[in-house]
């Protein structure tokens, strides 16, 4: 009680003046139109204020669910291109296109660790052997073609980036369908080198490039990137710069693809090197 006697006394000048601008704050609003309207859209207007920026970060805090949604959403409906068989572990689908009878496996996952500033980059996920991931295994983005599967553990799984100097893809360009060697150059992480493209070849910036699906690790038709850049290089082929899809500073749920007849494939394969 003593406290508040002695608080009230040392500010007792601010409160009255503090009252007194309430009264006449009052008396001017309450008895005038023009500044009761001006009070009551003030007030709305802040009101609005506080509720969108409370709306928004409510939005923020659940963008997380949303994105597992989403990429749950996106491998269903990468599952339904083919036939649809549930397999055993509820975490995979298989799907097997018609058109070439290789059948797959898709499932999505989060990545957890990535690196961009290196040579030789990799990034982990939170899938790995209990979950069927394994070895070889193509990795997406929402948007592209982000890496492969090198390194599994019972939960977790490490995959080589397309930013590592030791990641090539046969990639070709869709509107021609000419093939080459897709790999990074070490510079920025935007962009990767297409290689061994003829000059007889019409090239135009803004082209898409896609996966072959010669490796046996991706599927045919993935989207890679566009055509940036492209000049000649030695005397028979184009040096083509491509922006890639994969915004790798923004990796985070990704689509791990599994080719369900590889081992076939690359027997047979063997035996004609």
């Amino acid at each position: 009680m003593r406290n508040l006697l002695n608080f009230l006394a040392r500010y007792n000048n601010l409160i009255i003046f503090l009252i007194l601008e309430g009264i006449a704050f009052y008396l001017l609003t309450s008895g005038n139109k023009y500044h009761n309207s001006r009070m009551l859209n003030s007030v709305r207007g802040i009101t609005h204020g506080i509720e969108g920026k409370i709306n928004n970060t409510r939005a923020y805090l659940g963008l997380r669910e949303i994105n597992e949604k989403l990429a749950a959403e996106n491998v269903a409906l990468k599952n339904s291109i083919g036939k649809l068989v549930k397999r055993d572990n509820p975490v995979f689908f298989s799907v097997e296109d018609s058109s070439n009878k290789q059948q797959y496996q898709h499932t999505s996952a989060e990545a957890i660790q990535n690196s961009i500033n290196r040579q030789k980059n990799f990034f982990t996920i939170n899938r790995g052997e209990s979950q069927g991931i394994k070895v070889d295994m193509a990795v997406l983005s929402g948007n592209g073609v982000a890496g492969v599967i090198v390194g599994c553990s019972k939960n977790y799984s490490v995959a080589m980036s397309l930013l590592n100097l030791d990641f090539k893809l046969s990639a070709r360009i869709k509107s021609n369908g000419y093939f080459g060697s897709l790999g990074w150059d070490g510079r920025d992480y935007r962009y990767a080198v297409l290689s061994e493209i003829p000059q007889h070849v019409l090239v135009n910036v803004g082209d898409t490039i896609e996966t072959t699906g010669y490796s046996a690790i991706f599927p045919e038709g993935e989207l890679i990137g566009t055509v940036s850049d492209y000049e000649k290089f030695g005397g028979d082929f184009y040096k083509i710069t491509v922006l890639l899809m994969t915004d790798f500073k923004k990796l985070h749920f990704v689509d791990i693809i599994g080719n369900m007849k590889k081992t076939e494939q690359l027997e047979l394969e063997k035996l004609y090197k």
